[in-house]
């Protein structure tokens, strides 16, 4: 009798355990299913048409399947209610997969350049306010005489929710300055959404002056990429599909962004910063920032180094 009772015992803790263990598969095999079509219906809904399949400087449409390198435009813009605003910063990376390197370039929004669409020559960042999204692309390719084939467009002043939907960034600071209220020593430090926007925003107080501030941007973009790409807390995730929702545009899909992320995750381990040598111009008592054709054709060469393209797979005649 205490046998069949033992057995009887057992046989209904592991009925109840099976229980258990089935109801979290399917409380997390829904959530799964729940946090995939958030993932889906959050890239469509950012989803922006600039006109074309692929790149003018490349004669094919790229495959993130075949692990062929990439280059993103990252765009941040200062867009306000009926404003279009300008493209605030912008970051350009190239992503090799084979290489398992990124190479990353700021270019300074004073940059004095051909605005292709407009016919003349003026700062970079007004592209996008003269043509939005599409002029700044096409922009940026001629400057660099580069392709784009992908590029992300934030809403600078959602940085600070980017950056909280993560949990926070480490940086290295290396120089010690206050900002709107908040002093950031030298070091390691820990930035939340707010002063990570405090933290890229300054530029008088740096002696290197917007090339100080680009500094400041690349490092937080860079925390954020590697932060985002380790997160474990499945609960964040909802957080960043609104945020992303909210302030993000781009032409990946998520078919891109599922390949970028199994093909090309290695790369994130080894990022090269590059900086645009110039220097600064007033003509007819405007600003302009005028970078050398040498350098420019320098820093050309190593992207397209980066990106292993030749003639026979790109083109790069001038517009």
């Amino acid at each position: 009798m205490r046998v069949k009772k033992r057995k009887s015992r057992k046989k209904k803790w592991l009925l109840i355990s099976a229980g258990i263990l089935g109801l979290f598969i399917l409380v997390t095999g829904s959530y799964a299913f729940y946090l995939f079509k958030s993932a889906t219906d959050t890239i469509n809904t950012i989803q922006e048409d600039i006109g074309r399949d692929k790149s003018d400087k490349r004669t094919d449409i790229v495959d993130t399947q075949k692990k062929q390198p990439i280059s993103v435009l990252l765009m941040g813009v200062d867009e306000r209610d009926g404003d279009r605003g300008r493209s605030d910063s912008l970051i350009y990376m190239t992503v090799n997969p084979n290489k398992k390197n990124i190479d990353m370039v700021s270019i300074p929004r004073d940059t004095r350049t051909e605005i292709i669409g407009r016919g003349k020559e003026d700062k970079i960042n007004h592209a996008y306010a003269f043509g939005g999204t599409e002029m700044a692309v096409r922009t940026v390719e001629h400057f660099l005489d580069v392709p784009v084939d992908y590029f992300v467009k934030i809403n600078m002043e959602s940085f600070r929710d980017i950056v909280n939907a993560v949990g926070g960034v480490e940086v290295d600071n290396d120089l010690e300055f206050t900002y709107d209220g908040e002093t950031f020593k030298k070091g390691r430090i820990t930035l939340n959404g707010d002063s990570a926007l405090k933290y890229t925003r300054m530029r008088y107080d740096d002696s290197r002056g917007d090339f100080g501030r680009q500094l400041r941007q690349r490092q937080v973009i860079e925390a954020v990429i590697k932060k985002g790409a380790d997160i474990s807390s499945i609960a964040k995730f909802g957080d960043m599909f609104k945020v992303v929702q909210d302030n993000v545009t781009t032409n990946l899909t998520f078919n891109d962004m599922w390949s970028i992320q199994s093909n090309y995750k290695e790369a994130q381990n080894n990022i090269v910063q590059h900086q645009i040598s110039g220097s600064g111009k007033k003509i007819d008592r405007i600003y302009y920032y005028i970078v050398p054709e040498e350098e420019r054709l320098a820093l050309s060469d190593k992207l397209k180094e980066s990106l292993e393209v030749t003639p026979a797979t790109a083109s790069f005649q001038s517009n």
